[in-house]
């Protein structure tokens, strides 16, 4: 994945913006105040940020040389991935959405609303069940 395509990716997503709150060169996409990506889309080699469950992080680090625990993040809940064509556009694209949505789903309800996450419904079907 290219810088500009990691970049449309994670703007792409409802409510997401670009913020450089460490340094210019620095991207940190925010959704609801809140970091869900990282990357100097300057560097070479390229390499994103990304939230992550902290189990699924320890199963992508295990199937991929490029994905490793987040640096200078909390090497739990972060992963650190190499954006050198090792590891299919598609699955960075997911592990992005994925990083999302972990922090969406930790936003007050009403913001879950406002950004139309499917999550917030979801949540709603349940209780329905529920009750």
């Amino acid at each position: 994945m290219k810088p500009d395509a990691l970049k449309a990716t994670c703007l792409d997503l409802t409510g997401a913006v670009e913020t450089f709150p460490f340094t210019a060169e620095t991207s940190v996409f925010k959704v609801g105040g809140k970091i869900f990506a990282l990357s100097a889309l300057d560097s070479d080699p390229l390499s994103v940020s990304l939230k992550c469950d902290p189990e699924i992080a320890l199963q992508l680090r295990t199937a991929h040389r490029g994905i490793t625990p987040g640096w200078h993040l909390n090497k739990r809940h972060w992963n650190t991935v190499l954006l050198d064509d090792s590891i299919p556009d598609d699955l960075v694209r997911e592990m992005i959405e994925d990083s999302y949505d972990l922090i969406v789903a930790k936003l007050p309800r009403a913001e879950q609303l406002l950004l139309s996450w499917p999550g917030v419904r979801r949540a709603d079907e349940r209780g329905a069940d529920e009750r």
